[in-house]
């Protein structure tokens, strides 16, 4: 997993994309970008002091952006603590598995739907995002095939074409983020997926989108049952080293 021990000195180069009357929507995109590409842990405290002098921006006009990301489900306030970055569920896996097929599969239909009629496949995000994750990996930067990922799965929600959907899926990635860091090692998770992610690329590069759906949900079918089984693996563990005392 990536070590964020010092993750905000990554909002120092970030700064330079704030415009000069920064607003909080800015700040909350960059620190969603930050917990998408697994540079935030889950259960990370967000220190305002250091976000806000990384980001030259006011303690007000962060609050205003965590107060946008508690909105999100990304963070919580907890009183006299601070904020921290959230620590997903079971539930939360499912509700976020079920969104994301009914975002990535409409999009990738509406897409078909829009080659069938003429339009030009339009894939290069989506080939591209492939690439970085392929590239990632060679290198072994399995975090890297983690956020080429994010991108991959971003791209195909782009292919909707609606601003909406851009921006819930956005949100919903960085969720998902959160959720991957329940996985021991992130190789033998990402890995399997690269393949998945090239068939469906190819698929549609040759227009064969009912296809790509179909790749596409049995793919997150089978993530997501990964997900659970590991939550529930973890939960056993953690009753199995309880205290008996305590319960």
């Amino acid at each position: 997993m990536t070590d964020s021990a010092d993750w905000t000195t990554a909002l120092v180069s970030a700064r330079q994309t704030l415009v000069r009357a920064s607003t909080a929507e800015r700040v909350a995109d960059i620190l969603r970008d930050m917990v998408m590409e697994g540079r935030v842990l889950p259960g990370a405290k967000l220190a305002e002091d250091s976000i806000a002098d990384a980001l030259q921006v006011s303690r007000n006009t962060l609050r205003e952006a965590f107060r946008l990301l508690n909105h999100e489900r990304l963070v919580v306030h907890e009183l006299n603590r601070g904020v921290f970055v959230r620590l997903l569920t079971e539930a939360d896996v499912v509700d976020i598995y079920r969104m994301r097929r009914a975002l990535e599969g409409a999009a990738l239909r509406f897409w078909g739907e829009s080659v069938d009629a003429g339009r030009p496949p339009a894939v290069s995000h989506v080939r591209s995002a492939v690439t970085m994750g392929v590239a990632a990996a060679e290198r072994g930067d399995w975090d890297g095939v983690g956020t080429a990922n994010m991108h991959f799965h971003r791209s195909i929600a782009a292919l909707a074409d609606s601003t909406r959907i851009d921006e819930i899926m956005s949100q919903l990635l960085a969720e998902l983020r959160l959720v991957f860091h329940v996985m021991p090692t992130v190789r033998d998770f990402y890995e399997p997926y690269l393949g998945d992610n090239e068939r469906i690329a190819t698929l549609m590069e040759a227009g064969r989108s009912q296809e790509a759906v179909a790749v596409l949900l049995d793919y997150l079918d089978r993530a997501e049952d990964q997900l659970l089984r590991q939550f529930a693996s973890t939960a056993g563990r953690r009753s199995e080293h309880a205290d008996p005392a305590s319960t």
